[in-house]
């Protein structure tokens, strides 16, 4: 009996010696798990000696004194035109999707849908960019980069301003991002999460649109077939409203031949951004083209300072369809030609 409280006397002693270890073993590793990540973390401007490194090495090729490169801009823009043609297939308009005409969706290669009388009476007629070539566009991101930049003036000063993803551009944000508008996009989950897929009341997302003025709104209608009857909910709502905005098809044609082109470029991505998309669209459509928010990394260029997502807010963009950073990259490139300005940081006197 006495020798069977001596063992068991002996194994409480040993687990609590045990138990001793381990949680001191635990709590040590977490502490110096705790120090590291601390150390790594990014931190504000001052003392982000990582970030700076990484800015460095991103901007380290960026051309600060930029000037445009007639020759280098010709010969892109004019294979970008060879190849996509954007002045005149970018927007579906009647003559380039005839009534009866199969348009296979850009997204779901598998599946078409025929051109009915109804959906023909929706495209544009004639040309949607009236048949001419602007001189200055203006490609307004929505990267974190914009807040407190001050770009607004500059960026009203465009003949011709592109916007993306339906941004709010009232209530303090006039001065940095401008409030011209002459072409807007818009993504289907915008409708979706913001306004009830416009199953309900739509008021509020009609007056959403004033801003914007009687600038073309551009829609997605024909990349998946779920977005088919969700854009038309939203044509008819601007027509029952009589809201000025003019809704617009993005041509699932044009979509295709742009990722063909970027590829060949060396952009090897799911889906191109809408940003993207409207760059391309710019260099058609105007001599010179302005780029403002597109900036992918949420630290300050210069700065040094955290960014959020987006210049009102930090939600977080699709990264299984997207590769911003390697999209920039050629962006930054084709700044570097002169074939396309990257304004980066704030907008002032000696821009």
């Amino acid at each position: 009996m006495r020798g069977q409280r001596f063992l068991y006397f002996s194994l409480l002693i040993l687990g609590s010696l045990l138990t001793t270890f381990i949680w001191y073993t635990f709590n040590n590793n977490n502490q110096q798990l705790h120090q590291k990540t601390k150390k790594n973390a990014p931190g504000s401007s001052d003392s982000c000696k990582d970030c700076r490194k990484k800015k460095n090495k991103v901007l380290e090729p960026y051309t600060q004194v930029w000037k445009k490169n007639e020759e280098n801009h010709l010969e892109f823009r004019t294979w970008l035109r060879l190849k996509c043609n954007g002045f005149e297939n970018a927007i579906i308009t009647q003559k380039n999707t005839p009534l009866g005409s199969k348009v296979i969706y850009d997204g779901e290669k598998k599946k078409t849908i025929k051109v009915t009388a109804e959906q023909f009476s929706f495209f544009f007629q004639g040309h949607p960019f009236s048949n001419k070539t602007r001189q200055t566009c203006a490609v307004v991101g929505n990267g974190g980069i914009l807040a407190n930049s001050s770009c607004g003036k500059m960026i009203d000063s465009a003949e011709f301003v592109i916007r993306c993803n339906l941004p709010p551009l009232s209530n303090g944000y006039e001065k940095h991002v401008g409030m011209k508008t002459d072409l807007v996009t818009a993504n289907p989950s915008i409708f979706t999460k913001k306004y009830g897929s416009l199953l309900g009341r739509r008021r509020m997302f009609v007056e959403s649109l004033c801003q914007y003025g009687n600038s073309m709104l551009l829609l997605p209608a024909f990349s998946f077939s779920l977005n088919t009857a969700l854009c038309l909910r939203v044509l008819y709502t601007i027509e029952d409203f009589g809201s000025p905005i003019q809704p617009v098809f993005l041509n699932p044609k044009y979509l295709e031949s742009l990722a063909v082109f970027w590829r060949s470029q060396g952009l090897k991505e799911t889906r191109l951004s809408t940003g993207m998309m409207m760059t391309s669209l710019a260099l058609d459509l105007c001599d010179d083209v302005h780029l403002y928010g597109f900036w992918p990394f949420s630290v300050h260029p210069h700065s040094f300072q955290d960014l959020t997502n987006h210049y009102y807010d930090d939600a977080q963009g699709n990264k299984v369809f997207h590769s911003m950073s390697d999209e920039f990259k050629l962006l930054l490139q084709l700044h570097n030609q002169g074939v396309l300005k990257l304004h980066l940081g704030e907008c002032g006197a000696n821009e």
